[in-house]
């Protein structure tokens, strides 16, 4: 089961935000600590980062947060692959273990350390954001 998606007052307003900068249309936007993450309707990424990233630039000047932007997608795989887009996923394979589903990223091994982040972090984050769109319970960076 896909966690809940909520959006809290803040978040709305961020997505708003997000909106009247970039023209892209927020499917999601997930508040973790100092990240944003906006996650957008397929084909819209480009849009959402402008030109040499202007509004992500533009986004963290207002907000004085880090900005990610995630473009959506129906499969689970590609998802996660977006989901990682920065880190130059190669493949990912989903499967079960026990009564959860894992995916495996494995991104260039010079960014790997990146991916999973200090402690984790963005590791953790990642899998947050992909469990409130697709039955995908653990990740891990390979």
């Amino acid at each position: 089961m896909s966690a809940e998606i909520v959006l809290t007052e803040d978040t709305l307003r961020y997505i708003s935000l997000f909106e009247s900068i970039t023209k892209a249309n927020v499917v999601d936007c997930m508040d973790a600590d100092e990240k944003l993450v906006f996650v957008v309707e397929p084909g819209q990424g480009n849009i959402a980062v402008g030109k040499k990233g202007e509004h992500v630039i533009k986004l963290k000047d207002r907000t004085g947060k880090n900005i990610q932007v995630v473009e959506y997608s129906e499969d689970p795989e590609q998802f996660v692959k977006n989901v990682f887009h920065i880190y130059e996923p190669q493949k990912v394979v989903i499967e079960q273990r026990g009564n959860i589903t894992h995916a495996t990223i494995t991104v260039d091994p010079k960014l790997k350390g990146r991916a999973i982040g200090k402690a984790g972090k963005n590791l953790r984050i990642a899998r947050d954001i992909v469990n409130r769109h697709h039955e995908i319970q653990s990740i891990s960076v390979d």
